[in-house]
């Protein structure tokens, strides 16, 4: 295969420059991306539990053994909030910190999709598959929170992206041993960053069939075996120090942990998932509407991609014979979410990235994004507006755990995309769409962050109950979720997370009575039961769906235990 083309006489897409053209894309993205970060704190399900994680490693010095609180968290890998305590060590912010892996994750992947696909074709095909990405959906939307799927799809596309510059356009073994590496990476971070390998069965599969653009090597078993080598370098440099630590320590938490880490949260749930059960079906719904607009482009692409398959081409049948194993080792789990398929959707935009330049200036193309921009604006604009103006029941049940005024910024983003869509029009409809993806996103993340921040991070019920306790009183907290002990104000003291409801109210109440002038209990209203007199008691607020209260000493009724077994199993997240 010929050397692709450098950037100094690379054919621009736009600018007449393609290195000015890379800048600013950058720029975009970097916008895209990141515009917000500062405006909010971390917000549930996942992200005050990861943050809080991170935090408590920041404190305490837990970096082998992840606490939540006084528990340890035995659900993921610590490697997320490693990079997120690295992140505050370097930023001094927690609202910077617990969003810049993903940040950092999402761009890395751009720049990989890119250089990879200009290599493969050229740097206009990089461009627009870089693009095309950068606006789709669910990539946008999911990288711009700060969970660990951001963080694995960057692992797992640096991990294609080595192993693909050896298999297509190598042989370079370095670049093997580095995909190979990062796979390694992406099991310590979520154990199916070993997902990354099975790129090798579809090269298998060309070589043995004498497909075209496969790179051709030496037979030497020992290069490949380094490979192995290299996987298994980050897996080991983990367990091992965990397990000679649990050892050494005879800590029957910490042996327990161990355990749970390597085989409850892998093999157990992938068989016997404890929650989001959904039919074999499920991904290909996801596609459908969470990769838009890039799944709008499939009636397009799925006829090149065949007579690219059908003359022997490896730079497709890499990728998507990839992308089908993903789907099918995914979809024969009976648990399912959304983010499972997270790491495919950069390899789809290099699967379609050389037919891009002609796709997007197709008219069908052109009309789809255009009546997904104008469709997608003109209902945004004719929910804030109807909102606004007869408040119908279904605003009204929203506005219960919602701001009121979250009508106008839908109103607003709304007007502008319509805007966007006159302007630019059926002719102009990518660039459209890519316009109006710069709107919601940073009129989201300006005005939606502020405005959503109190009530989803807990932020401010949290600020009330200090102010309810005063600066000096001790806050203990039942059933609590991890946003509430990420957001305590002053000293505050928990029971448990996963302790039973009953059990830390009845912990709680024995503390509180020990010092009752200066103690104060935090309670979700479900966990407390008839077991206390709620006219002695101070309600703070609504928060995360969920009711809250506070009471001393005298509003429990004296030998009550509340009923039920209640506790906060992460199958209840929100």
């Amino acid at each position: 295969m010929k050397p692709p083309v450098s950037l100094n006489r690379a054919h621009p897409l736009w600018l007449g420059n393609a290195r000015r053209e890379l800048l600013w894309s950058g720029l975009f993205a970097l916008f895209v991306l990141g515009i917000g970060i500062g405006l909010r704190d971390p917000w549930p399900s996942d992200e005050p539990r990861f943050a809080l994680v991170a935090h408590w490693m920041v404190e305490h010095g837990q970096w082998l053994f992840p606490h939540r609180g006084h528990e340890l968290y035995p659900d993921k890998p610590p490697v997320f909030m490693w990079l997120q305590a690295l992140a505050y060590f370097l930023t001094r912010s927690w609202r910077i910190a617990f969003l810049l892996p993903s940040l950092l994750s999402a761009m890395g992947a751009l720049a990989l999709v890119y250089d990879l696909a200009r290599r493969l074709w050229n740097h206009r095909s990089g461009l627009l598959a870089a693009l095309t990405l950068l606006v789709t959906i669910h990539f946008t939307y999911q990288m711009r929170n700060a969970q660990i799927d951001p963080l694995l799809l960057g692992w797992m596309t640096l991990a294609n992206y080595g192993l693909l510059r050896h298999l297509l356009l190598g042989p370079a073994w370095r670049w093997f041993w580095i995909g190979c590496f990062f796979a390694g990476v992406g099991v310590v971070t979520k154990g199916v960053g070993v997902l990354a390998l099975l790129m090798l069965v579809p090269f298998a599969f060309a070589r043995r069939r004498g497909w075209r653009h496969v790179a051709r090597f030496d037979g030497s078993a020992g290069r490949w075996a380094l490979g192995a080598l290299a996987f298994l370098l980050p897996v080991l440099g983990w367990v091992v120090p965990m397990v000679l630590t649990a050892h050494a320590d005879g800590d029957p938490q910490h042996a327990e942990y161990v355990k749970n880490i390597l085989f409850g949260q892998t093999v157990h749930r992938y068989a016997a998932p404890p929650g989001h059960i959904h039919s074999i079906g499920f991904f290909l719904g996801i596609i459908a509407a969470d990769w838009l607009p890039l799944s709008l482009l499939l009636p397009w692409a799925i006829p090149p991609w065949w007579r690219r398959l059908k003359r022997r081409d490896a730079r497709f049948l890499l990728p998507l014979g990839w992308i089908v194993l993903i789907l099918v080792f995914f979809s024969l789990s009976p648990g399912k979410r959304d983010v499972y398929i997270l790491p495919a959707l950069p390899i789809a935009a290099l699967a379609m990235a050389p037919m891009l330049p002609a796709l997007l200036r197709r008219p069908g193309v052109c009309r789809a994004l255009f009546a997904l921009t104008a469709g997608l604006a003109g209902a945004l604009a004719l929910a804030g507006a109807l909102a606004l103006i007869r408040h119908p029941s279904w605003s009204v049940k929203i506005e219960h755990s919602l701001d009121p005024q979250i009508w106008w910024l839908f109103l607003a983003m709304g007007a502008g995309g319509l805007l966007i869509a006159a302007l630019t029009r059926v002719r102009h409809a990518p660039l459209g769409w890519a316009a109006f993806a710069a709107l919601l996103w940073s009129v989201y993340g300006l005005w939606g962050y502020p405005l959503l921040n109190a009530d989803r991070s807990a932020l401010g019920v949290m600020e009330k109950a200090r102010a309810i306790a005063g600066p000096d009183a001790t806050i203990g907290l039942v059933a609590w979720k991890e946003q509430n002990l990420l957001m305590a104000q002053g000293p505050v003291t928990e029971f448990g997370f996963l302790k039973p409801w009953p059990q830390q109210f009845s912990d709680a109440v024995a503390w509180l009575k020990a010092d009752p002038a200066h103690r104060w209990l935090f309670s979700l209203d479900a966990a407390m039961g008839d077991c206390v007199q709620k006219a002695k008691a101070t309600y703070v607020g609504h928060a995360n769906r969920r009711e809250w209260w506070m009471f001393r000493a005298d509003a429990v009724v004296n030998g009550c235990t509340p009923g039920g077994a209640g506790n906060n199993d992460d199958s209840s997240e929100d």
